[in-house]
């Protein structure tokens, strides 16, 4: 076989990412591509490597960042040149804002094949450098070597490198464009091997010393954690926890959190606000953070630094300094908290009034109870259903659509791994990061089902991810999809107000009359239609052996 100076870059480039902690590599098929690919797949037959194959380049790069998401371990993306580079964009925006850590590696013709017309050349280099921690161009293979780049670029991903003075610790994307000349590939180096390492943890440094005295709230937004709560309850604050953010847990949650903010009574009076994560669900939270009379501080995960009110102090990590704790303060909230939970329990069957032995009595009894169970299933309703059924070894999606806010708002607290892809909040890429989330968790161990809550839309604009090798695991994930026919987060935001009826439908709510079962059975997933709260429960506590789509229809 003919000897191909790529096939060995491409080798050694995979050996040293393995060294230093890769597990999971998500390839595009390409031709320029094709000795990255071929160096991974035999690592995968070796047991070195996860791979797995999507053959849209966008849901490759979500598929990438789900895994990464649940790993916080650098996943390897590949594609070929040109458009098919573009489309990691969309993926790489959102790891960079949520930092996510992920390695772009996009194959490239040699620098006398760009800007002279040749077929699928394009500008790469500084594609993706708003959005990125590290880019490098690399030479081509002969010219120049590809070593060290691997360990460069998982360090810079990790957030490792990071500039003086900078934050260490916040993880994102970094580019590697790697062009080569033919022969594309061949026959793999003699003595390849490797051994595998582990990625490098960032040193965060000293923690920024909250003191006391000043009437704080803990908010805790997108990707918060385990970490919010922690300082919720040190600090003995108020916890104000996104329903995204994995902090919605602990005696200090408070309900009904928007109002409460509202209130001059006490939103009005807090002076210290201490972040993390990034909240993006509620006006009111974003309010509180832009006012000048208050002392906010932003714990740094990724993206740009918060800063609203323009005196925003960022910190990589923070401890409570010892001290006596304002009970009168959290008390206060915790009044307020309880009085502000939303119950969307059924109610318990009237017993004494099913066994009566006055028929009318048991007759009205029998009449409830049927009511209760045949009751059309709402927003509310979906969203308790869907929490109540997620449990700590599962995991939850929520896709940015309009059921997250209202589960945001009436959900009460539970600690459960929770995901959603707020970094900037688009609607693309849900489906994808749900399947990369659930191989990641299923490889790790995890026994649990990855659930995923949203609108129809959401799942329409990412319908590509559907698609499943059939050689590759089966993950066990479930589609939730609360279907009301378009997008009716439009009915609440101020164009509804201002444009004609006609107009909304057609350029917002953009009505659609898909069959989402035959799309289902056309990608080989189980599906149900499903109306009732009972039969949801059911759906949703039964065991889940693969790909499952639930539809429910819900009212505009």
């Amino acid at each position: 076989m003919t000897a191909s100076p790529a096939m060995d870059a491409a080798a050694s480039l995979l050996a040293e990412l393995v060294e230093h902690g890769i597990r999971d590599v998500v390839i595009s098929p390409g031709s320029r591509s094709q000795a990255l690919a071929l160096a991974a797949t035999h690592l995968a037959r070796e047991g070195a490597l996860r791979v797995h194959v999507r053959i849209d380049e966008r849901v490759a790069g979500f598929t990438a960042l789900g895994l990464a998401r649940e790993t916080r371990v650098p996943t390897v993306v590949i594609c070929t040149s040109g458009t098919a580079a573009a489309n990691l964009l969309p993926a790489a925006m959102e790891a960079f804002h949520s930092g996510v850590p992920l390695l772009l590696l996009t194959a490239d013709r040699p620098p006398e094949l760009r800007g002279v017309g040749a077929n699928q050349a394009t500008t790469q280099p500084g594609l993706f450098a708003p959005w990125v921690r590290f880019a490098e161009d690399a030479p081509v293979p002969g010219d120049g070597s590809w070593t060290g780049l691997g360990v460069q670029a998982v360090r810079a991903a990790m957030g490792a490198d990071a500039a003086p003075g900078a934050l260490a610790g916040i993880a994102g994307p970094v580019h590697l464009n790697l062009p080569s000349r033919e022969p594309l590939s061949g026959a793999l180096p003699a003595g390849f091997a490797l051994s595998s390492g582990t990625v490098p943890t960032p040193d965060a440094g000293e923690p920024l010393v909250l003191e006391r005295g000043l009437r704080t709230v803990v908010i805790a937004g997108a990707d918060a954690g385990a970490a919010a709560e922690e300082v919720s309850h040190a600090g003995t604050w108020p916890l104000v926890a996104e329903i995204v953010s994995g902090s919605r847990f602990g005696r200090h949650v408070v309900h009904g959190y928007r109002e409460l903010l509202r209130d001059a009574a006490l939103g009005g009076r807090i002076e210290r606000a201490v972040v993390f994560g990034h909240p993006t669900l509620s006006r009111e939270v974003a309010a509180l953070l832009s006012r000048d009379d208050v002392e906010v501080i932003a714990v740094r995960s990724g993206g740009e630094a918060l800063n609203l009110n323009g005196r925003t102090v960022a910190a990589a990590s923070v401890r409570v300094a010892p001290g006596e704790s304002d009970r009168a303060w959290m008390g206060e909230w915790m009044r307020a908290s309880a009085a502000s939970l939303v119950d969307l329990s059924e109610s318990a069957p009237d017993q004494d009034a099913l066994n009566s032995k006055d028929f009318a009595t048991r007759r009205d009894a029998v009449r409830a109870e049927l009511d209760a169970v045949r009751r059309p299933l709402d927003r509310e309703l979906l969203a308790d259903a869907v929490w109540r059924a997620t449990w700590p070894h599962d995991r939850l999606m929520f896709g940015s659509s309009r059921i997250v806010r209202v589960a945001d708002a009436v959900l009460a607290g539970k600690k459960v791994p929770v995901h959603a892809n707020r970094g900037l909040a688009g609607i693309d890429g849900t489906i994808a990061t749900a399947m990369g989330i659930a191989l990641a968790s299923q490889a790790e161990g995890s026994p649990g089902v990855t659930r995923v809550l949203l609108g129809d839309l959401a799942l329409l604009h990412d319908v590509g991810a559907m698609l499943l090798p059939p050689d590759e695991p089966e993950p066990r994930l479930q589609v939730i999809v609360g279907n009301d026919g378009g997008g009716t987060i439009f009915d609440s935001l101020e164009v509804a107000s201002s444009a004609p009826r006609e107009d909304l439908d057609r350029a917002f709510y953009t009505p659609h009359t898909t069959q989402l079962e035959q799309l289902a059975l056309a990608y080989g997933w189980e599906y149900q239609r499903i109306t009732t709260r009972t039969a949801l429960d059911q759906a949703l506590t039964s065991p889940v052996a693969g790909r499952q789509l639930i539809e429910v229809p819900l009212p505009r």
